[in-house]
């Protein structure tokens, strides 16, 4: 196990700059997901943490020391990427025992740690094959028991689950979680799928244009996501958003104007704000099964997806397309259908306009 820090990290290529002074400290043991939309800079991030990427300024700290300028071999660090890169000449114990074959690892060692590792990943019958007679879910765990038999300090993932479909992508989840259970390691997994965020994480850094955004523990994010950005990424489906204008607080509650000029009672200090500003009102959709509610919604049901135990209806509230809210899958509602949606007000978000939730 490590503890890994960043102090002032940051990342230019020519002028352009990608990761702007992140400090982060993760703590021995943890499973850290790095999350964010494609182009966020959640895999540079990772990659300067290997020492795959330079650092323009700032420092890397591994186990309390200070790695910023050694080379990615010295770091005590095993990354798996999205490609598997597996050697298609060898068999699966050869490329699991290459790298220490290659560093002189003696090979009674080298059986041993690959028979160690082969047991905690359910290989021990596939030693013996060649990549192209293995699925996509064994040949990633065969890329990841590569790196377990360098008993790294710190386990690096870099999207390793892209290429697989969505029923293997649900076993390789639970797989990686076992692992990191079982190995009590530090890891860091870098994806852009918010829901193995939450399923695996200790804690989620959610990243958005080289910034973090937010740091927390995955409960901690959906239920007090800081800012707009937060609250629409964490969560499936997506939190449901409507703009709204303040019209008046008393620091304890207060009433907006949603913009189909319908008023609702607010449980939200917002006196920050003055009246007249322009705010964003929140609600997730399955927070909107309840019968009973404090105000409702008006809805036009354009869609009904039923998926057995959930349905979800999709239509138009206040004036907002594509809301969507979560039912029993036994729900009768029909498309077309005009619905009032019960709405809990202490299960409702609201933002300022700069998208920081009050």
């Amino acid at each position: 196990m490590a503890k890994v820090e960043l102090r002032n990290a940051i990342k230019r290529f020519g002028e352009i700059e990608v990761i702007h002074g992140i400090d982060l400290e993760l703590e021995h043991g943890e499973f850290v997901v790095f999350v964010g939309p494609s182009g966020c800079g959640k895999s540079t991030l990772l990659r300067m943490i290997a020492g795959l990427e330079d650092l323009t300024e700032g420092e890397v700290h591994i186990d309390n020391n200070d790695v910023t300028h050694s080379e990615a071999v010295d770091r005590g660090i095993a990354m798996v990427f999205q490609s598997y890169a597996l050697y298609p000449h060898m068999t699966v114990a050869e490329n699991m025992g290459f790298g220490l074959k290659m560093n002189g690892v003696p090979k009674a060692d080298v059986k041993a740690k690959v028979d160690k590792a082969a047991n905690t990943l359910q290989l021990q019958e596939l030693l013996d094959r060649k990549p192209k007679n293995l699925s996509g879910g064994q040949r990633q765990r065969v890329a990841i028991g590569r790196a377990i038999v360098r008993d790294p300090k710190v386990f690096l993932f870099d999207e390793p689950l892209s290429n697989l479909d969505a029923e293997l992508r649900v076993e390789m989840r639970l797989q990686i979680a076992r692992l990191h259970k079982q190995l009590d390691a530090t890891m860091i997994y870098v994806t852009h799928d918010q829901v193995e965020a939450m399923t695996m994480a200790d804690k989620i850094v959610v990243l958005r244009d080289g910034l973090v955004e937010q740091v927390g523990s995955p409960l901690d994010l959906y239920q007090n996501p800081a800012n707009l950005f937060v609250a629409g990424f964490i969560g499936s489906p997506r939190m449901n958003f409507i703009e709204a204008t303040l019209n008046s607080s008393d620091g304890n509650s207060s009433i907006i104007t949603l913009s189909n000029n319908q008023n609702i009672l607010l449980p939200f200090d917002t006196t920050r704000a003055s009246a007249g500003a322009k705010v964003t009102f929140g609600v997730r959709p399955e927070d909107l099964v309840n019968e009973q509610g404090d105000f409702e919604l008006p809805m036009g049901v354009e869609v009904a997806e039923r998926l057995g135990g959930t349905t979800y209806l999709y239509g138009s509230c206040s004036g907002v397309p594509n809301f969507v809210v979560q039912r029993h899958g036994t729900d009768s509602t029909t498309t077309g259908q005009q619905i009032n949606i019960a709405v809990d007000a202490n299960k409702t978000y609201l933002f300022d306009a700069n998208g920081v939730t009050f």
